[in-house]
């Protein structure tokens, strides 16, 4: 028997049910898609759900939440079409107005305590969390100083345009610098974000809380220079919404041994455990693949390994072997479960 039974039915990892509302083009490789709920769904402003891919409910995937929970008339997820993308062409090409998705409960700790002034740093489709984040300090907290550096490839791949521009009139708190790597044009800087561009946009960089996302080159980069620039430590969140892919160190091979049923697979020294599993078709969820939702927990009764991320694992789980596949480094013989 498999599970779910039928398609439309929730899953162990997504037992909310939405509709499809409507469909939006932000981009030219980027949709909004505007869910509603018969009943009340908790988000915080930055956080993200794991949704059903396809009608199988064995294939999950992560995205962001890019509403506002009491501003934005819906809940939406906006996702960036990538051509090998099993969750995103699903989503931006298969998935109409009136279909039903299956979402997990809200996940994710990049959001936004305390009442410092905030300093919002975007590259590409990183700005999903951050957009969601400055509507709601806008809209609540309006004494709050709020700057935002959001960087994309051309002016015509900005997310969110029109809600970008209308929260800067409504809202003079709000300094919103754009820049656009080719083809700048009025209203952005050309080129890429910069140490001395932000040294030059913010005076206050010790009081502000710093909240980065975008690719992990980006968010690198922009962390280095916020610290240099006198950052506190603890002020400054980073999203990571992907896990740098570990490339095997050497020729070597190592066993990994799955007790049930009772089985035996040579991987190279260094790979990662989720991508040893996915090999050799052991099952196994994955959805964000970057140490953060949990979907990939796996038990590993012994072996030699190193694990560069714990989030959403208890003391008790820790401690009775599991692990994040995904965040797993093989470097001995190992053996699962």
């Amino acid at each position: 028997m498999t599970f779910p039974l039928f398609a439309d039915q929730p899953t162990l990892l997504c037992p909310n049910r939405m509709q499809v509302h409507d469909i939006k083009q932000e981009t030219a490789d980027v949709w909004t898609l505007s869910l509603f709920s018969h009943v009340t769904y908790d988000y915080r402003p930055g956080q993200f759900a794991l949704v059903n891919i396809g009608r199988s409910g064995k294939v999950q995937r992560a995205y962001t939440l890019s509403s506002t929970p009491g501003v934005s008339p819906f809940i939406t997820l906006t996702v960036r079409q990538i051509a090998d993308g099993q969750g995103s062409n699903w989503l931006t090409k298969e998935v109409k107005a009136g279909d039903y998705l299956w979402l997990s409960d809200a996940q994710g700790s990049f959001v936004c305590d305390g009442d410092q002034p905030l300093l919002l740093l975007a590259a590409g489709c990183g700005v999903t969390p951050i957009m969601s984040i400055c509507r709601d300090v806008l809209q609540h907290t309006p004494a709050r100083a709020v700057t935002v550096f959001y960087s994309v490839r051309s002016p015509q791949d900005v997310i969110f345009a029109d809600q970008w521009r209308q929260l800067a009139a409504r809202h003079p708190q709000l300094i919103l610098t754009l820049l656009a790597e080719n083809s700048a044009e009025q209203g952005f800087i050309a080129g890429r974000l910069s140490q001395d561009l932000l040294q030059t946009g913010v005076a206050d960089m010790a009081a502000r809380r710093v909240m980065i996302c975008g690719p992990a080159p980006y968010m690198q980069l922009a962390e280095q220079w916020v610290n240099a620039l006198g950052a506190a430590g603890d002020s400054v969140v980073t999203e990571q919404f992907h896990q740098p892919v570990a490339e095997p160190q050497s020729d070597q091979q190592l066993t990994m041994t799955r007790l049930t049923p009772l089985s035996h697979f040579k991987v190279p020294v260094g790979s990662s455990l989720l991508a040893a599993m996915e090999q050799h078709l052991v099952p196994v969820n994955a959805a964000c693949r970057a140490g953060v939702c949990g979907s990939c927990k796996t038990r590993v009764i012994s072996g030699d390994f190193t694990t560069s991320s714990q989030m959403t694992l208890t003391d008790a789980e820790i401690a009775d072997g599991y692990v994040l596949a995904c965040s797993c480094q093989l470097q001995g013989d190992v053996t699962l479960a």
